[in-house]
């Protein structure tokens, strides 16, 4: 069984507090090896309002959050049954495990949010072979030489027309070979 993600619908309005609460549920019922991380997808928008612009944080999926997990019967009893989740997508109902994301639709959605389906501290290491999936050196694969884990970025060494060229990639940018 590996970690995968999967798409939990709540109240909407609630997905701060669901997320919260998940989280203090997986840690007090000791599934901390079955649920990772839970994100409420939201980007950075830019707008102007009486002539002054202002950031403001939208939503990108009202009433859904993403929750990087081990689906087992205990682990999805634990999120099912938190305060305010009314279920998974992807499933048919009446017990059924959902379907989980696939990498590209996680990747692009955490990407628009900068961060990276990759856990920078525990999923890879320097001499990791990466492809670069955004960019411009996209398709483009190479060896992890550095990783700055407080602005998450990569050094990488690429061959470029022949020559061992290290380029600096965003760790969002990036997937395991």
């Amino acid at each position: 069984m590996e970690k995968q993600w999967y798409v939990v619908n709540t109240y909407s309005g609630h997905e701060d507090n669901v997320k919260e609460k998940l989280e203090m549920r997986a840690n007090s019922m000791e599934m901390d090896d079955y649920i990772f991380r839970v994100i409420v997808p939201e980007q950075k928008i830019e707008e102007i309002k009486d002539g002054v612009k202002k950031e403001k944080i939208k939503k990108m999926f009202p009433g859904y959050i993403l929750v990087e997990m081990i689906m087992s019967d205990e682990a999805w009893f634990v999120v099912r049954n938190t305060p305010g989740v009314t279920g998974f997508i992807g499933s048919s109902g009446k017990g059924a495990k959902p379907t989980a994301l696939q990498p590209y639709e996680v990747d692009h959605i955490l990407s628009n949010m900068g961060i990276s389906r990759l856990d920078i501290v525990n999923e890879i290491k320097e001499g990791d072979r990466v492809r670069i999936i955004d960019g411009p050196f996209k398709e483009m694969e190479g060896k992890i030489e550095n990783i700055d884990i407080t602005s998450q970025v990569l050094t990488i060494s690429v061959d470029l027309f022949g020559q061992v060229t290290s380029v600096e990639v965003e760790l969002s940018k990036i997937q395991k070979a």
